[in-house]
C-alpha cells in the first residue's frame, strides 16, 4: 500500500510521483479530434487562413472545389493544477502529515500522469502576495520544473485578492482545472474563482482535501484550537463537542458538494490518511471524458 506517509518518507518528489501514479496509466485513452493526422476521416470546405498543404488538389481538379482532409488524431489536453497554499494548508493529520505536503505529493502525481497521457502542464500556486505560475507546456523539462516548484511551496497566509487572481482568467483558453484545496474560505472567494475559471477554461475537477483527525474528530480532553490564517483561538472539551462538531462538519461538507455540482465543477473530497489512488483515478475518468 502506497500510504502518503510512504511516499511523503521518500524525500524525493519525482520518484513519489512515479510510484503513485504506478498502475494508474492502464487502459488509459487520449480523447480524439479532427486535424491533420494520418488516418482520414472526412472531407470538409476551405477556409481562407487554413493550411493549403492540407487541400486534395485532385479533387479540386474533378470538382473546381476546394475541400481539406481531415484526420483523426489523437489530441493533448491542457491540465491546469492550482493549488491553494494558504496557511490553513498547514493543518497536520495524526500521521504527522500536513495537507500542504499531501496536495504536493498529489500535484507531482497528477503532473505525472498528464505528461504520460501528452498533455500540455500549467501550475498555479495561490499565495496572498502573488501567484506562481508555470504556463502550460508539454515539453520533457515541465516535469522537472513543477517538481521544482512544488518542493519549494510554503503555505501561508489567507487567500489571494480578487485583483491578484485577476490573470488567471484573464485569457480564454480550454483547459482541465484541476484545484486541489481544503475550501476554507471567508468570503466564498474559492468558489468565486473556481467559478471564473470554468467560464475561462471550460472544466474545473475540485479535489478537497480533509484531514482525518477533521473528518473523525480524533481529539481528546481539552483541545485548543487555533485558526492558522487568522490566529483566533478557540478552547473547547472534545468529548463534549464531538457531536456536535461532526453534525456540524457533515452538513458543511454536504452543503459544500452541493454547491460545487450547482456551479458545474467535478467535485471529489479526499482524506489525506488515504492513498493518493482515488484522485489519480477520478483525474484519469474526467480526462477520459474530454
Amino acid at each position: 500500500m502506497l500510504t502518503p506517509e510512504y511516499l511523503h518518507a521518500l524525500q524525493n518528489l519525482p520518484l513519489a510521483a512515479r510510484r503513485a501514479a504506478e498502475g494508474m496509466l492502464h487502459g488509459a485513452h487520449a480523447s480524439r479530434r479532427k486535424g491533420a493526422g494520418m488516418e482520414f476521416n472526412q472531407y470538409r470546405p476551405y477556409q481562407p487562413g487554413d493550411d493549403l498543404r492540407r487541400l486534395d488538389w485532385r479533387l479540386a481538379a474533378r470538382s473546381d472545389r476546394y475541400y481539406l482532409r481531415e484526420s483523426e488524431v489523437d489530441t493533448s489536453l491542457v491540465v491546469h493544477l492550482v493549488l491553494d497554499a494558504t496557511a490553513s494548508m498547514n493543518h497536520r493529520d495524526d500521521n504527522g502529515l500536513s495537507k500542504l505536503e499531501y496536495a504536493r505529493l498529489l500535484c507531482a502525481a497528477l503532473a505525472y500522469v498528464a505528461t504520460q497521457q501528452g498533455d500540455a502542464v500549467a501550475l498555479t500556486v495561490l499565495h496572498p502576495q502573488g501567484l506562481q505560475h508555470l504556463p502550460p507546456r508539454s515539453d520533457a523539462r515541465q516535469q522537472q520544473r513543477i517538481y521544482h516548484t512544488l518542493e519549494h511551496i510554503e503555505a501561508a497566509g489567507r487567500f489571494p485578492d480578487t485583483v491578484t487572481l485577476a490573470p488567471l482568467t484573464a485569457r480564454r483558453q480550454p483547459a482541465l482545472t484541476v484545484c486541489v484545496s481544503d475550501l476554507y474560505e471567508e468570503n466564498g472567494e474559492i468558489e468565486q474563482l473556481l467559478t471564473r475559471l470554468r467560464a475561462a477554461t471550460g472544466e474545473v475537477l475540485l479535489l478537497h482535501l480533509m484531514a482525518r483527525n477533521e473528518l473523525d474528530f480524533t481529539y481528546r480532553g481539552a483541545v485548543t484550537f487555533e485558526d492558522l490564517e487568522t490566529g483566533q483561538q478557540l478552547q473547547l472539551d472534545a468529548g463534549q463537542q464531538r457531536r456536535v462538531w461532526q453534525q456540524q462538519l457533515q452538513a458543511w461538507l454536504l452543503d459544500t458538494a452541493r454547491r460545487a455540482r450547482t456551479r458545474g465543477f467535478e467535485y471529489y473530497r479526499l482524506n489525506t490518511a488515504k492513498p493518493l489512488t482515488d484522485a489519480l483515478r477520478e483525474f484519469l475518468r474526467r480526462r477520459a471524458r474530454g
